[in-house]
């Protein structure tokens, strides 16, 4: 046990949720100098979440690379992801440049495999005690500022007091509900439903994702040879889906322009998925409180951010408050530098997934980069900078981009769409 060094707290940071986000913030603020509790509700140390995408965007790779985590990822089998897009107007192939660098990018992989990875690393760190089956049940505050949290433990209830508290514990965070974090919601007029298939071919072993306008499918391989194949339709199928689940699903991907070959691969999971998943934004702070991951801010499954943006928060976060943390700095300061940097990294991002969700065809700006990008590899590699969330909204609609897009339609106006496969 890290024995407490500064009167009044046990820790300096504890937070509540060991999974991506919690642990990576774990191990990045102790390296900092900071004494972190991380608490897991689960008393099971391989416990994992199980409706996710599997897939981990390139804008996280630094972060990756950052905890040491990459040689681990690889010897796991995790997957170099990148991604083929199918569009109205053909498929958008984004590939490197000739004699250009590699196209950026990070891991699919399976969070049975990943969560525990994480987890096992943050409890190596020196300056974390990992507690299982700890769940926070309430917070203790002072003077208008949270101050610790209360716990459940096998043991009894217990308090455990820190300058920082943070909620790592998912879009439905108790953190957040405790303290009365204001939140926006929006609307996903989309549901979800994926499966594992192991042994299931794709074209170059490459991921696939289908924008059907207002209707999504992804195939994305992960390790151990298994790919999650996923729909996302709009929720006017949702009763005539349920009538059948199995049968709508695979229906539904045989369908597909390009369908993955189901029949060549074996189902290895049940289907699963969620009827409502709206989006969300939390003010990602308060006095003695910060917000990260999910419990933060919630993406569209469609676009597999979740993994990303919980990793860079995570680091954002220690960025910022590391020296506040550990008692040398002004704590509040710092928590406006992190929540300034979050608004500024994934506003824009969450308000075009907020529209997008909305289950609506694309509007004339989509189509004008969605259809360029299907006849041009300069866009296309565009396309999969913004994918991965290495550029922002702005970035990618910059000007020189847009003209780019018209220029590439009007020489290819009234061509066929490129063939799918």
């Amino acid at each position: 046990m890290t024995r407490p060094e500064s009167a009044g707290h046990d820790y300096d940071v504890v937070i509540s949720g060991a999974s991506l986000a919690g642990s990576a913030a774990a191990i990045l603020l102790a390296r900092r100098g900071v004494r972190v509790a991380l608490l897991e509700r689960r008393s099971d140390p391989d416990a994992y979440k199980v409706l996710c995408t599997h897939s981990i965007t390139a804008n996280a790779y630094p972060v990756l690379d950052e905890l040491g985590l990459v040689p681990a990822l690889e010897k796991a089998g995790a997957v170099r992801n990148t991604a083929r897009w199918y569009t109205r107007w053909g498929w958008i192939e984004p590939r490197a440049a000739p004699a250009g660098p590699e196209l950026p990018y990070a891991y699919n992989i399976r969070r049975s495999v990943l969560d525990p990875l994480i987890r096992s690393h943050a409890a190596r760190t020196p300056g974390v005690d990992l507690l299982l089956a700890h769940q926070v049940t309430g917070l203790l505050r002072e003077g208008g500022r949270t101050v610790g949290v209360r716990a459940s433990t096998p043991r009894g209830e217990r308090e455990i007091r820190a300058r920082l508290v943070v909620g790592a514990d998912g879009k439905d965070s108790a953190v957040a509900k405790l303290a009365g974090m204001p939140v926006r919601r929006y609307e996903n007029t989309r549901f979800g439903y994926l499966a594992h298939f192991r042994d299931l071919p794709l074209p170059d072993g490459i991921g696939r994702i289908w924008f059907l306008e207002p209707d999504m499918a992804y195939a994305f391989p992960n390790d151990d040879g298994v790919t999650v194949l996923a729909v996302l339709p709009d929720k006017k199928r949702l009763p005539a889906f349920r009538e059948d689940l199995e049968g709508s699903f695979l229906a539904f991907l045989r369908a597909l322009p390009g369908a993955p070959p189901l029949d060549d691969a074996e189902r290895v999971s049940k289907i699963i998925g969620t009827v409502d998943y709206p989006l969300h934004s939390r003010t990602p702070t308060a006095p003695g409180l910060a917000l990260v991951g999910d419990a933060a801010l919630t993406g569209d499954p469609l676009w597999g951010v979740g993994c990303g943006w919980a990793l860079q928060s995570a680091r954002w976060l220690a960025e910022a408050v590391a020296p506040a943390a550990a008692g040398r700095g002004d704590l509040d300061r710092a928590l406006v530098r992190y929540a300034r940097t979050h608004r500024r990294r994934l506003l824009g991002h969450q308000r075009l997934a907020a529209d997008f969700a909305k289950a609506r065809p694309f509007n004339p700006l989509e189509r004008l980069m969605f259809s360029a990008a299907a006849r041009d590899a300069a866009l296309a590699r565009h396309m999969h900078l913004f994918a991965s969330r290495l550029i922002g909204p702005l970035r990618f609609l910059n000007p020189a981009a847009v003209a780019r897009a018209t220029a590439v339609n009007l020489r290819h106006r009234g061509a066929p769409a490129r063939s799918t496969r």
